[in-house]
């Protein structure tokens, strides 16, 4: 696996992959941090340079859908989790039971909020765009303040970003 981080406005975000594609995009601190593991080598491969482009496209307004070989891990449920993250539109949310129904599970409200805090491709696959049924902002590996900047930023709000860095 190689890896390295870039800056952005939230933070230094690590970015891992392998022959596979994109494995890990991780937040500095929080339940979004990921730590290289054995075998682990600092790189920047095609992939990486990739991804990183991509990501500052994005933080620049400019890109509003990634095209990245993705390599997720997890169980069938989670990936079918990460698939239905993909199909949120730039700009726009759905909650935790838009989610649920969206993959024929309706009842699976707090598998899904757990498949989603396991995303290990945030901003990428786009879990900040899951929000509670009520509207109001719920969990993020990146925090909730990184969240609502995330959302700010595909709203157009042009002054959300400043300071994060």
């Amino acid at each position: 696996m190689n890896y390295t981080t870039v800056p952005s406005p939230v933070g230094n975000l690590l970015l891992a992959a392998d022959d596979a594609g994109l494995r890990y995009i991780g937040f500095p601190e929080g339940k979004g941090h990921v730590t290289p593991g054995e075998g682990w080598h600092v790189a920047c491969d095609g992939v990486i340079e990739q991804t990183a482009r991509q990501l500052a496209e994005y933080f620049a307004g400019t890109r509003r859908e990634f095209d990245l070989p993705l390599a997720p891990h997890g169980t069938p449920f989670q990936l079918d989790v990460l698939a239905a993250l993909q199909t949120i539109p730039y700009g726009a949310t759905r909650s935790y039971t838009d989610i649920a129904r969206q993959i024929g599970r309706p009842a699976a409200l707090r598998a899904v909020g757990a498949a989603n805090g396991r995303n290990p491709l945030p901003i990428v696959v786009p879990c900040h765009r899951v929000i509670g049924t009520s509207g109001k902002l719920v969990g993020f590996g990146g925090g909730l303040r990184t969240k609502q900047r995330l959302l700010d930023l595909e709203r157009g709000v042009q002054t959300s970003l400043a300071g994060m860095d």
